[in-house]
């Protein structure tokens, strides 16, 4: 069953419509001109428990939005959300006791507070048990070195320990469901592997769902499984990972490396339907193969043609799939 449901989601934003110049601004006050921004067009939505759930999507996609949504933040214009058997807006008090959310952009901590007081104040916000308290934050120090920054104030803090505070503080009260907006954003590569392995341990052990919104793709190909692909308010691609690099970017590159040079011009027998060979060098070919090609059946026929010493295979990245995806983006 799943613990995240949106059927038919859809925000809508009406701004006001300003026209340029004085002549325009005094036409302003007597007629205003308004229009409407649909950032979230129908979504529907299902994670089930213990899912760890790519949301992507480029800037001004509908991601945030639907994040906001989702945790109650926002008020959606059409449609239902469901939470953990809650509606995230009409039973907020009760609702926010079951998830815990990350905005990169914005900290949920208490500006002049040290840390270590605004865990105080969250434990009694959220009713968490001391000796639960104290057995997670040992935990986090472990894994985060939280102590290394308790005492300091969270506007003191550099970008990488407010993240690694953040994450924390949304999980003190052991939520089942994680929201994670952009969590990285502006971390250092040894922090954000820390926040990975750390929310890979904590899906694995305590069966926590996560829906993540990154720009970051090794975020996505470390963590998520699942990718959902959002553009100008919908839907274009929900689905495994692998299925996703296979329908926007599936051409894998197998490097062969050869005993003595071969001149892979010069051989007719090598396979060439979905294969598209490249001189490396003398001694290495490169072979790129369409989704069509299956490698095993591929290699096994050029292992009889060719002095192999070494083959390597080569997926296609995450961030080229995407590139591809949002290329065919319109508007």
């Amino acid at each position: 069953m799943p613990v995240i449901t949106a059927e038919g989601l859809s925000k809508v934003f009406r701004t006001f419509d300003r026209r340029p110049g004085l002549l325009g601004a005094l036409r302003d006050v007597v007629d205003r001109r308004w229009k409407e921004l649909t950032a979230v067009d129908g979504i529907s939505l299902d994670v089930g428990a213990g899912e760890i759930v790519g949301y992507i999507g480029p800037n001004g996609a509908g991601k945030s939005t639907t994040i906001k949504m989702l945790t109650g933040i926002m008020t959606p214009s059409a449609g239902r959300v469901s939470v953990n058997g809650f509606d995230p807006h009409r039973e907020r008090g009760r609702y926010v006791r079951t998830v815990g959310a990350v905005f990169g952009q914005r900290s949920q901590l208490w500006w002049d507070l040290a840390v270590g007081e605004s865990f105080e104040l969250l434990r009694h916000l959220y009713a968490v048990p001391e000796a639960d308290f104290k057995a997670r934050l040992a935990r986090f120090d472990e894994v985060l070195s939280l102590g290394e920054f308790l005492r300091t104030p969270v506007r003191k803090l550099s970008l990488g320990q407010r993240m690694k505070a953040d994450l924390a503080a949304s999980l003190l009260h052991d939520p089942p469901v994680l929201f994670l907006d952009e969590p990285t954003v502006g971390v250092d590569v040894v922090t954000k592997a820390r926040l990975r392995s750390f929310l890979q341990e904590l899906n694995r052990e305590r069966g926590t769902t996560i829906l993540l919104t990154t720009h970051d793709m090794q975020d996505i190909e470390a963590l998520c499984s699942r990718v959902v692909v959002i553009d100008h308010g919908r839907i274009m691609h929900d689905g495994a990972l692998a299925t996703l690099k296979e329908r926007y970017g599936g051409r894998r590159r197998c490097v062969l490396t050869l005993t003595g040079p071969v001149a892979a011009g010069s051989r007719s027998d090598l396979p060439r339907d979905g294969v598209e060979w490249t001189q490396a060098s003398p001694v290495e070919l490169v072979a790129t193969l369409d989704h069509r090609v299956e490698a095993p059946a591929f290699l096994q026929r050029v292992l009889g043609l060719l002095p192999v010493a070494d083959v390597t295979i080569e997926e296609p990245a995450i961030e080229e799939v995407v590139k591809a995806l949002y290329g065919g983006r319109s508007g």
